[in-house]
């Protein structure tokens, strides 16, 4: 499903893959986060994903009130407290993709996929 809100003029609607690839943006510039990371559903390995494909490791849903649930698949910088990662990735993420977009993020899931140390 789009999101979609009306206008004066007409409606809008916003494509689920508009928003991951909004949502992508804004969490890699996150302290912490190294990257998204897609997993091999066939021998379960963790790749990191490049910048230009940042959407496979998002999925993004949207709901019949155009309420936004968001799960991310990352791999984070080794040494730093996941949950501080976390709470910052959600806060930032939330109020960045409601102020682009005007819908509402309902809910934001992470899923820590690796830990990577940064050079």
């Amino acid at each position: 499903m789009k999101g979609k809100f009306n206008s004066d003029i007409g409606d809008i609607y916003i494509d689920n893959s508009v928003i991951a690839k909004c949502a992508g943006n804004i969490a890699i510039e996150c302290f912490g986060i190294v990257g998204m990371a897609t997993v091999s559903v066939t021998d379960g390995i963790v790749k990191l994903v490049k910048r230009e494909n940042l959407t496979k490791g998002i999925n993004v849903e949207i709901g019949e009130n155009n309420e936004i649930t968001i799960d991310f698949h990352v791999i984070v910088a080794y040494g730093v407290s996941i949950s501080a990662v976390s709470d910052n990735l959600i806060s930032t993420v939330k109020y960045q993709v409601e102020e682009i977009t005007g819908l509402t993020v309902k809910k934001i899931n992470i899923f820590v996929e690796g830990v990577r140390v940064i050079d």
